[in-house]
């Protein structure tokens, strides 16, 4: 037999094929993380039975990854949905759904108070691609009725809006559609306290960096619902590149785990902060649906029994000086973070985060003032956070 007969593979050859085991039979602990941008076939045969639905199988991470649809069914079982698709972003989900269900001509029904940037991609989509909306107060069925057109396609609304933190009353909302579907983004109250399908929502999705995930430090978006749609909007997303990478699918599930546990934790602290904070003279107001001073307060014991969540705002005194000021004396304890639902406690300001894409006016007519501060609470104990508070808005009041 010659060396060459042999001889091993060069260490080149070596180097670029390594990293495999041999096959095992033991389950690990944890889920594995599917780092790879594509998967082997053995042949077209198989490539064509994946590719048609008939074998459960992958082909490549923007058309589908196993971290991907671990995560997605996971927050579809939590929201009682049937399927569900992971995006790079929150954002990216609600432009995969849209992108998919409407077309030049088509009409949605919109909440006027709506996260900043939801309001921005519908506006975009009126100017740039011929769709048209109506923004309506959701408070008023017979304004959403009225509102409803024949080319009307979808509804949108927030189930507790951002940043005033108004809890919407989603079955009054869906039978004054009739048959339009509605989308809910969910995000604040996440399944834990609020399963919008429960009520008639045809689609819910979530920026599941924030509460879902629950640890800042992944960007990522999900949006369930009934199959059918799923798999329509799933095409949107694989088509114009908008996929989660499967990291951040994975730290998303791993986040998952703790969530009922965290949302009765900062709902059980926001509630002792909103009340601590409605006793201060630098504060003239404060939103929390946990409140009976809130107006959606009645339908947030109806809706969110469970608990009312972990955001709340509240204006101060002295407009956006004051609210610089206060994050000023702020900043080594509760950090001016332009997100929330991290693990630590957070300050916003959304007249120059969240809706600074709005006009003055429009943020006017939403509630939004320049001295309105909101607070996303976190893990930390209420009683040193109320201290934190406390200590600052009296240097603020002097």
């Amino acid at each position: 037999m010659s060396n060459d007969a042999i001889k091993s593979p060069s260490d080149a050859t070596i180097a670029a094929r390594g990293g495999w085991v041999p096959e095992f039979v033991t389950r690990p602990s944890a889920p594995p993380i599917y780092m790879t941008t594509a998967f082997d076939l053995d042949d077209l045969s198989q490539l064509d039975a994946i590719a048609t639905g008939r074998e459960a199988g992958y082909i490549y991470t923007r058309d589908g990854n196993p971290n991907h649809e671990a995560f997605a069914a996971d927050v579809a079982k939590l929201e009682g949905a049937d399927a569900g698709i992971t995006c790079a972003s929150g954002m990216g989900a609600l432009t995969a759904a849209l992108l998919a269900m409407l077309k030049t001509g088509d009409h949605i029904v919109a909440a006027r108070v709506l996260y900043g940037r939801t309001g921005q991609l519908i506006n975009h989509l009126c100017s740039s691609f011929g769709v048209t909306v109506s923004y309506v107060d959701i408070t008023d069925p017979a304004a959403i009725r009225a509102a409803c057109t024949p080319k009307t396609q979808l509804g949108l609304i927030e189930s507790v809006s951002n940043p005033l933190v108004e809890v919407a009353d989603i079955p009054a909302v869906v039978q004054a559609l009739g048959s339009v579907p509605l989308m809910v983004d969910n995000t604040f109250a996440t399944p834990s306290l609020l399963r919008p399908i429960q009520y008639g929502a045809q689609l819910v999705w979530h920026s599941a960096s924030k509460y879902l995930n629950g640890h800042g430090d992944v960007m990522l978006g999900v949006m369930v619902g009934a199959s059918p749609l799923m798999r329509k909007i799933r095409g949107a997303l694989s088509l114009y590149g908008m996929n989660s990478n499967p990291m951040e699918s994975w730290l998303g599930s791993r986040g998952l785990r703790t969530l009922p546990l965290r949302m009765t934790r900062v709902s059980e602290t926001a509630l002792t902060v909103a009340t601590f904070l409605g006793t201060q003279s630098a504060v003239t107001r404060v939103y929390y649906p946990g409140l009976p001073s809130h107006p959606t307060y009645a339908l947030a014991q109806r809706l969110m029994p469970r608990g009312q969540g972990g955001m709340l705002a509240f204006d101060l005194k002295g407009g956006r000086a004051a609210v610089d000021a206060l994050f000023r004396l702020l900043s080594e304890a509760i950090p001016f973070s332009p997100t929330l639902a991290d693990a630590r406690t957070t300050l916003s300001y959304p007249a120059g985060t969240s809706h600074k894409f709005m006009t003055a006016a429009e943020r006017a007519a939403c509630g939004i003032s320049d001295g309105l501060v909101r607070l996303s609470i976190g893990l930390e104990d209420a009683s040193d956070l109320i201290k934190e508070l406390r200590d600052a808005l009296s240097r603020l009041a002097d």
